[in-house]
């Protein structure tokens, strides 16, 4: 479990596909930290740290992990948003976020709001997946507020400390991103399609 809060960025070094897989082999500030089993999330998305070697990681991406998210486009030197699993006495800052991407996202628009950016966001219609106003989002792994929200599209407004230290300042009109729709809202749309209500 996470909360969408990114305590750093990490770097690709080195990519190895090994059949359908692939091994990430990353380096971040706080790699000697990290253990082996650990989970950690890598732009949203819930990886587990098989190997350590003095300032470099080891994760593994399956098959349906490469075909869900954005790590099949990631090269080496891509910067990485990067958060470790919550503590249970700490304060959930973010929202819940489980580590699971549920689909990827396309950049429409970049707007430099006098120091804010507002970034638009288009998804395909496959699932029931949903945002509101004032909604929660996590977006490459960032807990963010959506704040427009439209048919398989939405907008966030990022603040500057966040563009700053994470890797949204990299992004461009049409990269992809990793999206994880809230769980609240996942449940509420499955329980509508369920029992055939009309969504509003």
């Amino acid at each position: 479990m996470f909360t969408g809060i990114i305590e750093a960025t990490g770097t690709v070094e080195k990519i190895e596909k090994i059949g359908g897989n692939i091994n990430f082999t990353l380096s971040c500030p706080f790699t000697n930290e990290l253990k082996i089993d650990q989970s950690l999330a890598h732009n949203g998305c819930c990886l587990t740290v098989v190997e350590i070697s003095e300032n470099q990681y080891v994760v593994t991406a399956i098959d349906e992990t490469l075909e869900k998210t954005n790590l099949g486009k990631w090269q080496a030197g891509s910067v990485v948003n990067l958060e470790r699993c919550m503590k249970m006495d700490g304060r959930l800052d973010g929202h819940i976020v489980q580590g699971h991407v549920d689909k990827t996202g396309e950049v429409v628009a970049i707007e430099n709001r006098d120091g804010s950016y507002f970034i638009t966001f288009k998804y395909d219609a496959a699932g029931n997946f949903i945002t509101v106003p004032q909604g929660s989002i996590t977006v490459n792994g960032i807990s963010l507020t959506v704040a427009e929200s439209g048919d398989f599209k939405f907008s966030v407004a990022i603040i500057p400390y966040t563009w700053e230290f994470t890797n949204m300042k990299f992004l461009k009109i049409g990269d992809q991103v990793n999206l994880e729709f809230d769980i609240i809202g996942k449940y509420i749309a499955k329980l509508i399609s369920k029992n055939g209500i009309k969504q509003i």
